[in-house]
């Protein structure tokens, strides 16, 4: 079983130019968990709360400011495996960078 959150929204400072993290700018977070039965049988206590992986999403972005998507990225997908447990992990976060033209840049991190 997969739990995913997809399009999470959390503002932080992060960014390699002052006006990044001055003024901040909205980060949108997909994470797919491979959690094997967790939850099939219903079990609350057992199950994966996703709850509590947007929250610690929040609470790392909130943490400290990052200049580099690629270490806020490896920073959160490191602790989100650590705390909980999936068999797998797939995180990206995305932001769209000013004047370059896109619709946004991303970062992938996968955890076996």
């Amino acid at each position: 079983m997969i739990i995913e959150l997809h399009g999470l929204e959390v503002f932080g400072y992060h960014g390699a130019y002052e006006e990044e993290q001055r003024n901040g700018q909205l980060f949108l977070w997909d994470v797919q968990l491979e959690v094997g039965d967790r939850g099939a049988d219903d079990d609350l206590e057992r199950a994966l709360d996703y709850t509590h992986v947007a929250a610690k999403i929040r609470e790392l972005s909130d943490a400290r400011r990052f200049n580099l998507l690629e270490a806020l990225a490896t920073t959160v997908a490191d602790a989100l495996y650590a705390q909980f447990e999936p068999q797998q992990l797939k995180l990206r976060v995305r932001k769209q960078p000013a004047g370059l033209g896109v619709e946004h840049s991303a970062v992938i991190v996968r955890r076996p």
